[in-house]
């Protein structure tokens, strides 16, 4: 670690603002073809926990599903401090581990699913519409957490992902490229973090 990584870093934990408990990355499956991009992702979940964190999602956005099982091969094999809880399209058990993976599981198709579920809770006669709340869709979601901090590689937009658990989070965007993301880039992210807890989101 470099000195200005260390700088970034004594600058961090001499803040009173708090860490975000919970760290969301969301990358796409071409940041994944770069060389050296599964090394960086396990540094990744390191440092969040390193610096705080209790529980770490990445979300890996895909277009061809195709490639979903090669993916969660390989993001199955990371070499995390926590155990992992890999959920791929078309799965439906939460997730319940301190570092979850999703691959291509769109939010979109999470929360149709949440609502097809329900649907058939109704026509069942085991759940009354009028009593169903917001409490009742994360009960049923595949990553019911909601995550405090979304660090997003590229474009400005979230690639479909965790639509009803992101709503309060605060977005970090980078145009880094994944290969050249550094520790200084994540401590870059944690400090601008900490510099909106002091303003109150604003």
């Amino acid at each position: 670690m470099g000195l200005y990584d260390y700088y970034l870093a004594f600058r961090f934990r001499l803040d009173d603002a708090s860490a975000p408990e919970h760290v969301a990355l969301v990358i796409t499956e071409r940041d994944l073809l770069e060389q050296g991009a599964y090394a960086t992702l396990e540094e990744f979940v390191r440092w969040a926990f390193e610096y705080g964190s209790e529980r770490v999602t990445i979300s890996v956005s895909v277009l061809d599903e195709a490639v979903v099982p090669t993916l969660s091969r390989e993001l199955r094999d990371l070499d995390t401090p926590y155990p992992i809880a890999v959920r791929e399209p078309g799965d439906t058990e939460p997730a319940d581990a301190p570092v979850q993976v999703n691959i291509g599981l769109g939010g979109k198709r999470e929360f149709a699913a949440v609502v097809r579920s329900l649907a058939e809770e109704v026509e069942a006669g085991e759940l009354d519409p009028e009593d169903i709340d917001g409490t009742d869709i994360e009960e049923r979601l595949v990553f019911p957490d909601e995550p405090d901090f979304v660090v997003k590689t590229g474009a400005e937009r979230l690639s479909d992902f965790m639509i009803w658990q992101s709503v309060y989070a605060e977005l970090y965007f980078t145009d880094v490229n994944w290969r050249d993301f550094r520790k200084r880039d994540y401590l870059r992210a944690l400090r601008d973090y900490q510099d909106r807890q002091r303003r109150f989101g604003r």
